[in-house]
């Protein structure tokens, strides 16, 4: 395993396996975190040398955010109000969106848009979600967790045909102060009435990731890079 944090700070945290990489997962952190935050999970998911997965966790710029009173900190857009899909940051959701389509388009020099997958907690799950379904490249999957579709009056006719059918797993605790678990569940039917291919978990925990979660999430990645 190489974990490459030579660059300058807001560049992505790369986690690499031994050998020549044949995937890569591209992982967004939450409001207020950093790429550091979800780093353990490259070696959890059990994955990285097994299938010769590159991780990739990328930092959210710094800015304010309305619900905190203003205060900077590291956001993939901003959040103007508790009820999520009032008054959303329309710019700043689809300025991260075209972040992540260009760091899609840089990991295409290690390995094939078609093994790539995104993911993200929270905020960076529905970063996650929006990038993955507007993606002009068919990519291998994506993870989604404690969160929900941002933009969501922009669908179905935001799903680019490339990622129309690509799988999606969506996980989400039934105590989830933040996120509610009947935001998730929305936007999961949401995606399931456009057609997507939605897997849905719920855990007993708060606005986390348990042990539980992330054997599932496992299973899910490994049904897709080793596929029966």
């Amino acid at each position: 395993m190489h974990n490459d944090t030579s660059n300058e700070s807001s560049s992505p945290i790369v986690v690499s396996p031994s050998g020549e990489a044949n995937w890569s997962m591209i992982w967004l952190h939450g409001l207020g975190a950093d790429g550091h935050d979800f780093v353990p999970i490259a070696s959890q998911l059990g994955i990285l040398e097994e299938t010769a997965v590159r991780f990739v966790f990328p930092h959210a710029p710094v800015r304010p955010i309305t619900i905190n009173g203003g205060m900077s900190m590291r956001g993939w857009y901003d959040i103007l109000s508790m009820e999520l899909d009032r008054r959303e940051d329309q710019s700043g959701v689809q300025e991260s969106v075209d972040y992540i389509h260009a760091l899609i388009e840089s990991e295409m020099q290690y390995v094939g848009a078609g093994n790539i997958l995104l993911a993200g907690f929270s905020q960076g799950g529905a970063i996650a979600l929006h990038a993955g379904l507007s993606c002009t490249h068919s990519l291998a999957g994506v993870v989604a967790l404690s969160t929900y579709v941002p933009l969501a009056e922009k669908y179905p006719q935001h799903i680019h045909t490339k990622n129309a059918k690509t799988p999606i797993f969506m996980g989400h605790g039934t105590q989830d102060p933040v996120v509610p678990l009947n935001k998730g569940q929305q936007s999961c039917e949401l995606l399931r009435a456009a057609g997507c291919d939605v897997h849905w978990k719920h855990y007993p925990m708060p606005h986390s990731v348990s042990p539980q979660e992330i054997q599932d999430i496992a299973s899910f990645v490994r049904n897709i890079l080793n596929p029966t």
